[in-house]
């Protein structure tokens, strides 16, 4: 499911234009223009005229399995009479229409609770949660917007498509046939003026080619298709009073500033706080509280404050705390970043994002610890700090929502298999900033144990490979904070391995002193394992395409990445040619 590239005013709108009439070499095209609406994109399967699963757009790729909760939505067919094909999908947007948003932060401030940013989060939320009763209560919405059959439109036309899916009982957004970029400019006019009376949220309005034929002769890039495009809105925007600045500490750890607002409506929405993203934004814009400030808010971000309108008379400078507001642990900001961090890993504001981290694939790699389990395993408070994972047991785990005798085993016994990853897993699990993947290998192989780690000076650490002062002083910090030594203390009692065991780095090979770049998937090597096989015939391995790279190896479903190596001329193989360059370097 791709994205579609954005216009962002009239300009850019007629650029497209013209770039399709180019590519069309004078051909006759029109246009079919949709309200673009303001929600989640998910894609709904049917077989003989049954719905049978839906799936959220996720990454473009793989997306989430939200089956049981999409039969709740009363706007989504379970059932199409007389469906033609034995097999189709349908794909759209859920929405939370505006009654239902305000319905739900009524309740939840007579609860006590947090209130909501803005209805397509609400709606991400209320798709994904455990309990598919609790999405029936908050009135979802689907609107349809294509049709497929084998993952290819089954009608000459989008307009054609759109009436069979409003035929098949599907809601389908307001639209219009445009012959030409005028009428587009005059849906899109029309349509911003009013926006505000429509019962949900739209940001924008999209144009695709109407042809089905053209728009496989106009084709795709990486990303988006070149026979569509998203005219967005002008975000709205009012002036109020900044009464206070706070800081919410993020998932990552991440401070970030938060402007408390005098309540203003904005495009019929009340806001009361806006995003202020770090200090230097704060500093930029020589904001202080007291000031009259402009607010914008835009249908798919939080409010933000863009500007000082007046200076307030008694306006008083915002100073960012030196101590996590949350768990009282130093703050670092390391030089040339404008994020402060907190720097306790299991502080309770980034906890649930250090468990996914630990668990991860690439690190320690708990198979099964996704979203789901570790939500409830932190709101259940079962899990206070990472170590905590190797404490827990079947009868814990058993009793967690959806959680069998069977499916409980295997958390366990991958938690234990866990305890055999090597020394560089168990850094990178740790979560110091800016150590990632690779550097943790080098400071595993350059330094041999944790223990060497914890105790290591800066001079020391920067003797190891691609370890700087910054990254060098991000770890001294993170060790100087008690709440991690006794994190690793914890992890040490509970069998990790704290010593490399490592294999010295080739010094010698057919690929020594290349630069690799692995993308798409290999017919029959891992990524770890061709990341290996490369390293053991000298290569070196990294993460993003740059013009240091010397080959970059693809496989199925390559992304941007390849485009990028074809773009700046970087050689390209094959799992057969990364194969028979090591193995006639080693036959000969």
């Amino acid at each position: 499911m791709l994205s579609l590239d954005n216009a962002l005013n009239e300009e850019e709108l007629a650029d497209f234009d013209r770039r399709v009439r180019d590519l069309l070499a004078g051909e006759p095209y029109r246009y079919a223009a949709e309200l673009k609406l303001d929600g989640l994109s998910m894609a709904a399967h049917y077989e003989n005229g049954v719905f049978k699963q839906a799936v959220t757009r996720g990454d473009g790729t793989v997306g989430e399995d939200v089956t049981e909760n999409a039969r709740t939505i009363r706007t989504l067919p379970l059932k199409v009479a007389d469906a033609p094909w034995p097999k189709f999908e349908v794909r759209g947007e859920v929405i939370m229409p505006k009654g239902a948003f305000e319905k739900l932060n009524a309740e939840r401030e007579q609860q006590g609770l947090s209130l909501y940013a803005n209805p397509r989060n609400s709606a991400a939320g209320s798709l994904r949660v455990l309990d598919p009763g609790i999405t029936a209560s908050r009135r979802l919405e689907y609107h349809a917007y294509f049709l497929l059959v084998d993952g290819r439109p089954v009608m000459e036309s989008h307009w054609a498509s759109l009436d069979a899916l409003q035929r098949m009982g599907f809601k389908v957004e307001k639209r219009k046939l445009c012959p030409g970029l005028e009428e587009i400019q005059s849906f899109c006019r029309e349509w911003a003026e009013k926006r505000d009376s429509l019962p949900y949220e739209i940001d924008g309005v999209v144009a695709k080619i109407d042809s089905v034929a053209q728009q496989e002769r106009l084709g795709w890039r990486a990303k988006a298709p070149r026979w569509a495009i998203a005219f967005k809105f002008t975000a709205r925007q009012a002036e109020t009073l900044l009464e206070d600045i706070i800081v919410n500490v993020g998932r990552t750890g991440v401070l970030t500033p938060a402007a408390i607002l005098k309540p203003v409506i904005v495009g019929g929405v009340t806001v009361t706080n806006a995003t202020l993203h770090n200090e230097d934004y704060i500093r930029e814009l020589d904001l202080k509280i007291g000031d009259t400030v402009t607010v914008e808010r835009s249908g798919d971000v939080i409010p933000k404050v863009l500007g000082v309108a007046r200076k307030g008379e008694h306006r008083r400078p915002f100073v960012m705390p030196s101590r996590c507001p949350v768990c009282d642990s130093p703050i670092m900001r390391a030089e040339g970043e404008a994020a402060s961090r907190c720097l306790n890993t299991n502080c309770p504001a980034r906890l649930k994002e250090s468990l996914l981290h630990f668990a991860a694939r690439s690190v320690i790699d708990i198979d099964g610890m996704g979203d789901a389990l570790v939500n409830q395993l932190v709101d259940r408070g079962l899990v206070k700090n990472i170590a905590d994972l190797y404490d827990l047991t079947f009868e814990q785990l058993v009793d967690l929502d959806r959680m069998g005798d069977k499916s409980a085993r295997k958390i366990l016994d991958n938690i234990d298999r866990s305890r055999q990853k090597p020394l560089d897993r168990v850094i990178s699990g740790l979560g110091i900033p800016f150590v990632g993947e690779r550097t943790a290998q080098f400071l595993a192989e350059g330094l041999g144990s944790m223990d060497e780690l914890m105790h290591a000076d800066e001079a020391r650490l920067q003797l190891v490979e691609e370890v700087g002062p910054k990254v060098s002083e991000s770890i001294r910090k993170f060790f100087a904070e008690p709440h991690n030594r006794e994190l690793v203390e914890r992890l040490r009692a509970a069998g990790l391995q704290f010593e490399s065991g490592a294999p010295a780095r080739a010094k010698a090979g057919p690929l020594l002193g290349l630069t690799f770049v692995l993308t798409g998937t290999l017919p029959s090597l891992s990524r770890d394992d061709a990341k290996a096989m490369i390293e053991a015939a000298g290569g070196k391995v990294t993460g993003s395409v740059s013009k240091k790279t010397n080959v970059v190896v693809a496989g199925d479903e390559a992304g941007s990445k390849l485009d990028k190596a074809r773009e700046l001329g970087i050689p390209v193989w094959d799992e057969k040619a990364l194969r028979d360059k090591i193995g006639t370097a080693i036959n000969e």
